[in-house]
C-alpha cells in the first residue's frame, strides 16, 4: 500500500481503440477482450485475458497470459514476466499500444523549469502528433509527411525521452518481428540518413537523431539553452 496516488505509475493508450485513455497501476490490472478485465480491448486479435500488469515495490511488471497473438514490449514479444521502464511501449497483439510512465510526475507540465532531461526531451522543439502522423519542429510541420518507416523510428525514439534505443529494437519496431532477422544494419543506416535529411529540411542547425556508438540511437530534443546549461 502506502504510495501516493500522484506517484502511481500509469499506462496511456496510443494508436488503438483506447487512444489517450489512462490507467493508474496501484496493484494488479488485467488487459483483454473480456468485459471483466480492467482494460478492455474489444478486438478479435486480443485474447479474453491477454496480459497482466502488476505493481510491486521495485516497479511494474507485465506478463503475457498465454495469449495467441502475444504481448510485446518495445517491439519484442515477451515470454516471461518483464519489468517495465519509463517510456516503454507495450503492445497487446496488433490491436492496442500503451506507453508506460513510472509516475504521473512524468506527464507534460506547463512549466519546463524543473523538468528532468527525460521530460524536457519530450517537450523540445520537435513535437509529434501520433494520431495524425504529423511532425513539427519549432511549430513548422514537416511536409510532405515522413514515410511510415521514418515516422515509426522517430516515434520510438521520441517516446524514450532521449534514452538510447538499440538497433535491434528499432529494426523490430520498423520491420516487424518476423522480418527483423533479414534486415541489415545498412538498411537501418540508410533509413536513419533519410530521416536526418527530412528533419534538416526544417532545422539544419541541430542533429536530432544521435548515434551512440556500440549502443544504438537516441533523440536529442533538448532546447539549446538546456544543452548549454547542462
Amino acid at each position: 500500500m502506502g504510495h501516493r496516488a500522484e506517484e502511481q505509475p500509469i499506462l496511456i493508450g496510443e494508436t488503438g481503440p483506447l487512444d489517450e485513455q489512462r490507467w493508474t497501476i496501484g496493484s494488479t490490472i488485467t488487459a483483454g477482450r473480456d468485459a471483466n478485465c480492467e482494460i478492455v480491448v474489444a478486438d478479435r486479435q486480443v485474447s479474453r485475458e491477454h496480459a497482466r500488469f502488476t505493481y510491486k515495490p521495485d516497479g511494474v511488471y507485465v506478463e503475457d497470459l498465454g495469449s495467441k497473438n502475444g504481448t510485446h514490449v518495445n517491439g519484442q514479444r515477451i515470454n516471461q514476466t518483464t519489468l517495465l521502464q519509463d517510456g516503454d511501449v507495450v503492445q497487446i497483439a496488433l490491436a492496442q499500444k500503451f506507453t508506460f510512465l513510472s509516475s504521473d510526475a512524468t506527464l507534460p507540465l506547463e512549466s519546463t523549469d524543473l523538468l528532468s532531461p527525460f521530460e524536457a526531451n519530450l517537450q523540445g522543439p520537435l513535437r509529434m502528433d501520433t494520431r495524425a502522423r504529423r511532425v513539427y519542429i519549432n511549430d513548422e510541420e514537416i511536409s510532405p509527411p515522413l514515410s511510415v518507416a521514418q515516422f515509426t523510428m522517430l516515434e520510438l525514439l521520441h517516446r524514450r525521452g532521449g534514452r538510447v534505443v538499440t538497433r535491434e529494437e528499432l529494426i523490430r519496431a520498423i520491420w516487424g518481428e518476423e522480418e527483423a532477422y533479414t534486415v541489415s544494419n545498412q538498411a537501418l543506416d540508410a533509413l536513419v540518413r533519410r530521416l536526418r535529411d527530412r528533419l534538416s529540411e526544417i532545422d539544419d542547425s541541430h542533429e536530432y537523431v544521435v548515434t551512440v556508438r556500440g549502443h544504438g540511437l537516441r533523440l536529442d530534443n533538448l532546447p539549446e539553452e538546456e544543452e548549454q546549461g547542462a
